[in-house]
């Protein structure tokens, strides 16, 4: 928990609060639904919990921002964002059901009102978002085609709308077709080893009707 306030020290106390309460949580559900690797779970706040809240180190989401997180898994990068970013909306979105049981039981216990969960495939919601996040799912060019259609025409933030995927290692082969991506080094931000090679990646999307 300290990493969180080494990097992000302006906290409410609720928030302080939420985030104190992850490790317990995840440690509860991960005991009878496996979502995050035993290595993890030990490293939760720097692996899963500081480096999903990478992308608040890119964007400070404006309110009522609308964020859609593709392949939640456990919740990350959503459910850290949604703590952070009380004022904007996510919709965590996994083909495997049991992971969002984890996710709705975390965000019930914390009292997290601004995440929604959806059991589907990315492709099914109908539906657009100002933004579209994920950790490695697939390939860029793979995710493009998963979420084509479903980003917002109105832009209400620094950066334009689109995806911004954390990602690590070396990515110019599976980014060289885009002339818009911007890729953001972690290790700017935080110095802790792990994150030497992870990014931020921001590829605006232009609205498709």
């Amino acid at each position: 928990m300290e990493l969180i306030l080494k990097y992000f020290p302006n906290l409410t106390e609720n928030q302080i609060n939420q985030f104190e309460a992850l490790e317990g949580l995840y440690k509860d559900w991960n005991s009878k639904i496996n979502v995050v690797s035993r290595k993890d779970i030990d490293e939760l706040y720097l692996r899963h919990v500081l480096h999903s809240l990478g992308i608040a180190k890119v964007i400070n989401f404006a309110d009522n921002t609308s964020i859609l997180d593709v392949g939640t898994g456990g919740g990350f990068p959503g459910v850290p964002l949604a703590i952070l970013f009380p004022n904007c909306n996510f919709h965590l979105v996994d083909s495997i059901n049991k992971k969002l049981k984890v996710i709705n039981g975390v965000c019930e216990a914390i009292e997290l009102s601004n995440v929604r969960t959806t059991h589907s495939r990315v492709e099914a919601i109908d539906e657009t978002f100002d933004f579209i996040v994920s950790r490695a799912v697939t390939a860029m060019p793979e995710f493009t085609t998963w979420v084509k259609g479903k980003v917002a025409r109105k832009q209400q933030n620094e950066l334009k709308n689109g995806i911004l995927y954390l990602k690590g290692g070396d990515l110019r082969e599976e980014l060289k077709k885009y002339t818009s991506v911007k890729a953001y080094l972690l290790s700017d931000y935080f110095e802790e080893s792990f994150f030497e090679t992870k990014k931020v990646i921001h590829l605006p999307l232009k609205f498709k009707s």
